[in-house]
Formats: structure tokens, C-alpha cells, sequence
């Protein structure tokens, strides 16, 4: 088996297997064939599904339409697909196997996908590292002793291993951007309700599902794959007017860009961080773009704890759901203790609470989106204060809430964007002394993918970064 060919663009392996030079077979065996001699390394997996993705393997042909056809793809494991346990990386839903596919896995099917099994996550995708009790710490390919990120950190470390091409992710307070930053990826927020969730959530104010992947036109790519009302969704982004695959490949116009470089906490930026996003920012300037300084990406009065009542009770729903899932209500022996502290803080919260916490993120949006993007079309910011940490730095077995708002060290750069709700990208254009990747985050207008995945593939060409690898990626 050719160990490059999962590093090869999704696009091409669709072709490859559609024109019959390559078996969809064939990429999967590849695909389950890394699983199996990475994994024990990485743990990027909490279930691999060999026997099913070889048996849709064997049913995919050549001339198959699909632009996907054969493609592996993990699925993170909390997103139903039929048939695969849904854990939420919690003991409390043991090995709950739901009997139906979440619109967007059935839309990745369609496109010809193939799931090969399911990536790890923080119980209940609480933090933003990847380290859940039942799975044990996923590990980052370019240096196993640091965290891939989270929650997202299994899909990212799975990709960056070349295990799979690209990997489903979904993003609540920057869990698609974080990994994407820690693993050398790009890593795409959608704006709310791009994407549906369905049909087992209606919508969120907070999370939406996405991708991460190598290179912009993937990234592109599976938007249009992905986006999109289904039936019942309550609220949905409008219709973009040509494919963003498409628009991602229109030269962008000269842009007011904002450089963000305080981190919103109280915290100082990483050295090589700086440096990156100040590198960033000449690149962008060479390129024809206005960068001006903007203030932080923070929030005039209470807009943490309208956040953190929002996003509690968010995670509180995960752990009642899995309760329902066992049949009974969930006690402190389920779940880690963090876990537990935060559905304890979350079951004290009433829907008024609830309503007027909505509200307030609503009317910081509101405001944001308006003072700031008539100054600025774009915000430039690092995607992280900080390099990937050690595994270990941040410990869910500590009952107080604090522990998990001591995140804000680490990752504080991404969760103004699920507040505003509007489109944000992370692109690996930089790295670090020792060859870790460094993230930079642009923070785009509402409904803004166009213009965002326009200016990602300029700074793309400007500067390639998909034929970096990991280590452990890098046949020896």
C-alpha cells in the first residue's frame, strides 16, 4: 500500500477510484491499515470499523458519480451514524449504538464517504484538550507528549497521522480551531446554522459541525457538501450565491483587516505566537491588504458568564441525554468530576436564566458585529495564546468549574466567534522553534465563508503548508 495516498487531496481520491487506477477497497485497507499501526501511538480512535467500511467499500465501482466516492472519513463520537456507538467520550452512555445517520453524516455518505470509525474526544466536549477518562489522552503526531487540542482532538490527530484524509469536527467554543491550530490543519468554523444538526439537535446558539482538513479546497469542498436546510431545522444560514468551492478560488479584493494580539484573558501571548501573527500580518500587508490594529476579542459586561450559562447548559443537556441513554439519572460515578461539577452548576440554572443569558449573547453580538466589522472586514488573531500543552496540564478530575475556565490560558482567542456566531478559519501558516504548528485564526463577517475561504486560499498560495507532516506521519 502506498503510505501517501491518504495524504493525497480528497478530490484526486475520489477521481482515482472513480476512473478505476485505485479500488475504493484499496483506500480503505490503507486508511484501517495506519489505524492499526498508528493508533496504539496516537489514540485517536475510540472505534474503528473495519468490517463495514470494507463491506460499502466493495459496493463502491468505477464511474461512480459521487465526488467523494470511496473516501475514508472518521466520525466523532458524537454524531449519531447507524449502527456505530455514540459515546460522547463518557462511560455514562456505555456502548449506545444509535439507529440512524445525523444529516451530515448521511450527506458525507452521499457524497460517496466511507466512515471508518469513530475519533476520540473530552467527556462531554468540555475541554480543549483531548484526555476523557474512559479513552485514555489522545496524543499529538508531532509530538506525542502534547495534546492534539479539543474537543475536536481525535478527528485532528487522526488526520495528521494520515490515518484519514479529513475528519468530521464540531466546534462549540473553538474545538474545531484549536485542534486544527494544535495539529497543523486548517479547520473551518462554519456561522451558525450553516450546517444543520439534526435531527437529534434543532440549533445552537453556540456549536456548529464542520470539518477538519489539509488544505482550503477541501475545506471548501465539504461546506458544500455539508450546508444547507433540512426539514425542521428552525433556523438556517442563507444559500451562499455560487459554491464555495468555487469562491474560494476568486481572488479577494483588497481588505480592512483588524490585528487582534492581546489574548482576551489576562494572560501573555506565547513569544512565537506574536511573532507568528505579526508574520501573518506583513504576509497579508505584501499582499495587498490594509492590517490596522483592533482592540481584543473580549466582551464589555458579563459576557463570560452569559457564555458559560449558555455552554453549561449546553453540557448539562449532553449528561441528562446520556442519563436517558442508561435508563436512569446520572449520578458522580458516571461522569469525570469536572464533568460533574459543571452539571451540578448546570442543573442550578433556570430557563429564565437560560433565556436571558441567550439574550445577552444575542445583544454582545449585536454590538460586536457592529462597532467592529465597520471598521474591519476580517480580524486577524493567533488561534491559540499558547503552543499545544504537555498532556496532563489541565486535570478533569478536579471537581470546580475552575479548572475548566483555566482553559483561558491555552485557548481564549476562538469562543468570541460561537458568541457572534459568525465564520472563523484557523490556517497552519506558521510553526514553532521546535516544529510544532502554529495556528492563525481569521474571523470573517456573518454568513462570511465566501470572503474567508477567498482570503485563506491567497495566503495558501502565498505560503503552502500541505506537504508538511508530522513525525509520526513521515515514512521513515
Amino acid at each position: 500500500m502506498d503510505p501517501d495516498l491518504l495524504f493525497r487531496p480528497i478530490t484526486e481520491l475520489g477521481a482515482l477510484v472513480s476512473s478505476g487506477e485505485v479500488t475504493a477497497r484499496e483506500l480503505v485497507e490503507t486508511s484501517l491499515s495506519r489505524i492499526e499501526a498508528l493508533d496504539g501511538e496516537v489514540n485517536a480512535f475510540t472505534h474503528a470499523h473495519a468490517d463495514a467500511a470494507l463491506a460499502a467499500a466493495d459496493a463502491v465501482q468505477p464511474g461512480d458519480p459521487r465526488p467523494f466516492a470511496g473516501v475514508p472519513v472518521a466520525i466523532k463520537t458524537e454524531v449519531a451514524v447507524q449502527g456505530s456507538p455514540l459515546t460522547f467520550g463518557s462511560r455514562l452512555f456505555g456502548d449506545y449504538t444509535p439507529d440512524h445517520d445525523s444529516f451530515q453524516v448521511r450527506r458525507l455518505k452521499e457524497a460517496g464517504m466511507i466512515v471508518v470509525g469513530r475519533t476520540s474526544m473530552p467527556e462531554a466536549g468540555i475541554m480543549p484538550i483531548t484526555e476523557p477518562a474512559r479513552f485514555g489522552a489522545t496524543r499529538n503526531p508531532w509530538n506525542l507528549e502534547r495534546t492534539p487540542g479539543g474537543s475536536s482532538g481525535g478527528s485532528a490527530a487522526a488526520v495528521a497521522a494520515g490515518m484519514v484524509p479529513v475528519a468530521n469536527a464540531l466546534d462549540g467554543g473553538g474545538s474545531i480551531r484549536i485542534p486544527a491550530a494544535c495539529c497543523g490543519l486548517v479547520g473551518l468554523k462554519p456561522s451558525r446554522n450553516r450546517i444543520s444538526l439534526g435531527p437529534d439537535i434543532a440549533d445552537s446558539l453556540l456549536v456548529v459541525t464542520g470539518a477538519v482538513t489539509r488544505t482550503v479546497d477541501e475545506t471548501a469542498r465539504l461546506l458544500d457538501v455539508l450546508a444547507g436546510y433540512e426539514a425542521g431545522d428552525a433556523n438556517w444560514a442563507a444559500a451562499p450565491g455560487e459554491p464555495f468551492a468555487v469562491a474560494a478560488k476568486r481572488e479577494p479584493r483588497p481588505l480592512r483587516i483588524g490585528l487582534v494580539t492581546d489574548p482576551p484573558v489576562d494572560v501573555p501571548l506565547d513569544p512565537e505566537h506574536d511573532r507568528a501573527v505579526r508574520d501573518a500580518a506583513d504576509l497579508l500587508a505584501s499582499l495587498g491588504h490594509s492590517v490596522q490594529p483592533a482592540h481584543a476579542l473580549g466582551g464589555g459586561g458579563d459576557t463570560e458568564g452569559v457564555f458559560l450559562t449558555v455552554f453549561g447548559s449546553y453540557l448539562g443537556t449532553v449528561v441528562r441525554f446520556g442519563g436517558l441513554i442508561a435508563g436512569r439519572e446520572p449520578t458522580a460515578d458516571d461522569v469525570e468530576p469536572l464533568t460533574w461539577a459543571i452539571y451540578e452548576r448546570a442543573r442550578g440554572i433556570t430557563g429564565v436564566d437560560f433565556l436571558v443569558a441567550s439574550s445577552g449573547i444575542g445583544a454582545f453580538a449585536r454590538h460586536f458585529i457592529a462597532s467592529t466589522f465597520s471598521q474591519y472586514d476580517v480580524l486577524l488573531s493567533p488561534t491559540l495564546v499558547k503552543p499545544p500543552v504537555p498532556i496532563g496540564t489541565y486535570d478533569t478530575n478536579v471537581p470546580d468549574v475552575a479548572e475548566w475556565a483555566r482553559t483561558g490560558d491555552f485557548a481564549s482567542f476562538t469562543p468570541i466567534a460561537n458568541i457572534t456566531g459568525q465564520p472563523a478559519i484557523s490556517l497552519p501558516l506558521s510553526e514553532t522553534a521546535d516544529g510544532l504548528p502554529i495556528g492563525i485564526q481569521l474571523i470573517g463577517p456573518p454568513a462570511g465563508e465566501a470572503l474567508l475561504l477567498s482570503l485563506a486560499t491567497q495566503l495558501e498560495a502565498a505560503r503552502p503548508w500541505a506537504q508538511r507532516r508530522a513525525p509520526l506521519a513521515t515514512p521513515a
